[in-house]
C-alpha cells in the first residue's frame, strides 16, 4: 500500500462444468492462496463458477441457483481475507441473463459487471444465452441486499486512493470501442478482465500484446485472467494464460495449460504520476459512474517485482544491442543535420582518452560516414596538462588514427601556468581553481580551432555529469553541440562496448577495450606515479547509484524515500543501505545547487525518456530550494 505498491495476483482454478459447489471451492481455495502471499487484488476468469462451456445448460434454472449459491459461499469467505476477488458467474435482472463478474469483498458482492461485447462468430455464440449489458447502471438483489449492476462501476479504495478498479470481459478488450477506455477517463488506474480465451495457434503473442498495448495505451495497470483446464474441450481447449501489466511493461505471466497463479506488485502511484505528466491524458470523466467504496489495511507491500539497477540498459543482449545502435544513429544524425545547416567544415572535439570523448569521436564517424565526407574532417584535438596519463593520451591519439580523423596535439601546461601567475593564483595549490582553469582553457582552445577551421565544438559531457552538475561552467559545460547530452553514463558504457564488438577493425576495438578498463576521471590533478590521481566516482558516488536516482527522481517524480526504497532493493547485495542513503542526499544536494549549469546547456539531441535540456523535458529554475527533499531525506536517516 505504501508507496503505491499493490500486490495482485491472476489465477485460473481447476473447475468442473457446471458443478458450482466444487468451484466455489476451488475460486476459495485460490482466494486462500492469494490471502497468505499478502495479495490484495486477485482476479479470476470469466463464468469460472459454473464454466463457460456450459452451453445451453446456462439456460437451466437449476444452474443459475447453483451459480447465487457458490457465489454466496465466496463472499462469505471473502470476509477472512483483506483481499478483494474478482469472479465470473451468469447473473439475471430484468428478465435477462448476463454474463458477469462478481467483485467480492469483506463478506460482501460490492457489485455485478456485466459484458458489454459479447462475441457470436466462429466458435462463439454468447448472444444465444447472454444480453449485453445496459447503458446504465442499476441493481440486483442478492442476498437481501440490493447490489449495484453495471457496466459504469468503479471500485475505490478508501485506504489509498490512487487504487481505482474498474472491470471489464474478454471480448471487451477486443472490441474496437473497449469499455476500458471509458473507465480510465473516469478515473480508473487498473482495469481487471475475467477472461475464457480458448488457445489456437499464435494466439497467445497477440493476446499478450494486446493486454500489454491496453495497459500502455491506458497508461494503467491490466490484470487479466484467462480459463484453463477443467472446461470442457467438446470444441476449444483453454490454456489458462493469466497476465499482469503495467503501462506497457509485462510484469508476470503464466505457462501455458497449468492453470497457474501470478502474482506481483503493480505500482499505482507511478501511474497517477505518469498521467499527471502527460497533458494528453484526459481530465477525469466520471459521469455515469457509480463508486463503490473499499477499504484495506495501510502497511507496507513487500516487492517481489523485479527493480532493475540498470533502468536505462536493457537486460537483453539484443534489445541491448538495439539500443546501442540506435543511440548512435540518432547522435549522428542529429550532429549531422546541425553541420549541414551552419556549414561546418570541420567537428572539433577534444578527446581525453575516457568514455564520453570517445562516444562523442563514434558518433562524429558516422555523421561524416552519413554526409559522404571524409572523416579527416573530425579535428580530434588531445590537450595534456598536469593531470594526464601516458594511457590515456596513447588511446586519444590511437582512437583518432584508427577512426581517420585529423589529429592535433596542444599543450596547455604553459598557458595555463601563466594564467595562473596573470590571476595571482599559487600553482602548488590543488583548488577547483587549479582544476577548472585547465577546463576553460581546454574550452578556449577548441572554440579558437573551431574558429580557425570553420568548423563547430562537438560536446562531450553525458546526461550523469549534468544531473550532478559535475562539469566546469563554461569549460567543458560549453559546445556549440553536445551528441551526449542525454545519454547517461551507465549506457554510455555499453555503446562503447558495442562499438568495440562490432568492428572489423582490431586495433579500433583493442583502444575501445581499454577505454573501457581506464576509471572515469577528468585528469586535472597531477598524476602519481603516472597514474590517474583523481577518480570521479570516489568523489561525487558510482553513477550507477547516480543513474538509478535520476531515472526514478526525474523520469517518475519519486519522492526521496521511495527512490531510497527502490534503490535498497536493486542493490540490496552491492552497497549498504547507509552507502545509499549517502550518494542519494549527495545526488539531491548536487542536483538543486547546479541546476544554473543546465539551464543554459548547448543544443544536444534527445536519445531517450530522461534529458534535462532546458528547452525539453526539463525545465526548473535555478534557484528552487531543495528543502522538501532534503527534510525527507533527513527523515530516512532518523
Amino acid at each position: 500500500m505504501k508507496d503505491g505498491f499493490i500486490r495482485v495476483a491472476t489465477a485460473t482454478p481447476q473447475i468442473r462444468v457446471a458443478d458450482c459447489a466444487y468451484n466455489a471451492g476451488q475460486v476459495i481455495a485460490c482466494m486462500q492462496q492469494a490471502a497468505e502471499q499478502e495479495v490484495r487484488v486477485l482476479v479470476l476468469p470469466e463464468l469460472c463458477l459454473t464454466g463457460y462451456t456450459c452451453g445451453d445448460l446456462f439456460l437451466q434454472h437449476r444452474l443459475l441457483d447453483g451459480a447465487q449459491a457458490a457465489l454466496a459461499q465466496v463472499a462469505k469467505a471473502s470476509a477472512g481475507y483483506h483481499l478483494l476477488t474478482v469472479c465470473g458467474l451468469p447473473v439475471m435482472w430484468g428478465g435477462k441473463l448476463y454474463n458477469c463478474a462478481a467483485v467480492v469483498f469483506g463478506g460482501r458482492v460490492l457489485g455485478f459487471v456485466p459484458k458489454t461485447h459479447l462475441p457470436n462468430y466462429s466458435e462463439f455464440y454468447e448472444k444465444r444465452h447472454f444480453t449485453p449489458a445496459p447503458d446504465e447502471n442499476h441493481s440486483v438483489a442478492f442476498q437481501g441486499e440490493q447490489v449495484p449492476f453495471g457496466k459504469r462501476l468503479l471500485f475505490c479504495c478508501d485506504t489509498c486512493p490512487e487504487l481505482r478498479i474498474a472491470v471489464e470481459l474478454c471480448e471487451d478488450l477486443w472490441a474496437t470501442c473497449p469499455p476500458s477506455t471509458a473507465h480510465v477517463a473516469a478515473g480508473a488506474t487498473v482495469v481487471v478482465n475475467c477472461s475464457a480465451s480458448d488457445e489456437t495457434v499464435g494466439k497467445l503473442d497477440y493476446r499478450r500484446s494486446l493486454v500489454n498495448g491496453q495497459s500502455a495505451r491506458l497508461v494503467c495497470a491490466y490484470l487479466y485472467a484467462d480459463a484453463g483446464e477443467g472446461e470442457s474441450t467438446t470444441d476449444m481447449v483453454f490454456a489458462g494464460h493469466n497476465l499482469i501489466c503495467e503501462n506497457g511493461a509485462v510484469l508476470a505471466e503464466s505457462k501455458l495449460f497449468e492453470n497457474q497463479m501470478v502474482c506481483t506488485e503493480i505500482d499505482v502511484q507511478r501511474l497517477e504520476g505518469e498521467r499527471r505528466r502527460m497533458n494528453t491524458f484526459p481530465p477525469q470523466e466520471d459521469e455515469g459512474y457509480l463508486r463503490v467504496p473499499f477499504s484495506l489495511p495501510v502497511k507496507q507491500t513487500g516487492l517481489t517485482r523485479r527493480i532493475d539497477p540498470f533502468p536505462f540498459i536493457p537486460a537483453n543482449e539484443s534489445a541491448r544491442e538495439d539500443r546501442c545502435e540506435t543511440i548512435l544513429k540518432i547522435q549522428a544524425m542529429g550532429l549531422k543535420k546541425r553541420m549541414e545547416h551552419s556549414h561546418a567544415a570541420a567537428a572539433v572535439i577534444g578527446v581525453s582518452g575516457g568514455l564520453d570523448s570517445t562516444l562523442a569521436m563514434l558518433a562524429a564517424a558516422r555523421a561524416m560516414d552519413a554526409m559522404g565526407r571524409p572523416r579527416s574532417d573530425i579535428l580530434a584535438v588531445t590537450m595534456p596538462c598536469f593531470g594526464t596519463t601516458h594511457r590515456t593520451r596513447s588511446n586519444a591519439e590511437l582512437l583518432a588514427q584508427c577512426l581517420g580523423a585529423t589529429l592535433r596535439c596542444v599543450d596547455i601546461t604553459k598557458s595555463v601556468m601563466q594564467h595562473f601567475e596573470d590571476i595571482g593564483h599559487d600553482a602548488g595549490r590543488h583548488d577547483v581553481v587549479f582544476e577548472n582553469s585547465q577546463a576553460r582553457a581546454r574550452t578556449q582552445v577548441l572554440m579558437d580551432m573551431a574558429n580557425q577551421a570553420g568548423g563547430l565544438v562537438v560536446g562531450t559531457g553525458d546526461l550523469s555529469e549534468l544531473a550532478l552538475g559535475w562539469a566546469t561552467y563554461n569549460g567543458d559545460h560549453m559546445s556549440m553541440y553536445g551528441v551526449n547530452a542525454s545519454v547517461p553514463k551507465t549506457l554510455i558504457r555499453h555503446i562503447v562496448r558495442y562499438e568495440a564488438g562490432r568492428t572489423k577493425d582490431a586495433q579500433l576495438s583493442q583502444v575501445l577495450l581499454d577505454i573501457l578498463d581506464t576509471p572515469v576521471s577528468p585528469e586535472l590533478l597531477p598524476a602519481k606515479d603516472g597514474e590517474i590521481a583523481q577518480k570521479t566516482e570516489d568523489l561525487v558516488g558510482p553513477y550507477e547509484l547516480h543513474d538509478f536516482f535520476l531515472y526514478y527522481a526525474v523520469r517518475w517524480g519519486f519522492s526521496p524515500a521511495k527512490v531510497y526504497r527502490l534503490a535498497r532493493c536493486a542493490f540490496g547485495g552491492a552497497y549498504s543501505s547507509d552507502v545509499v542513503l549517502h550518494w542519494l542526499k549527495t545526488f539531491y544536494r548536487r542536483f538543486f545547487n547546479q541546476q544554473f549549469k543546465r539551464s543554459c546547456l548547448p543544443d544536444g539531441p534527445k536519445v531517450g525518456s530522461v534529458t534535462l535540456s532546458p528547452r525539453g523535458d526539463w525545465r526548473m529554475p535555478s534557484d528552487a530550494c531543495a528543502a522538501l527533499w532534503q527534510e525527507e531525506l533527513e527523515q530516512i536517516e532518523a
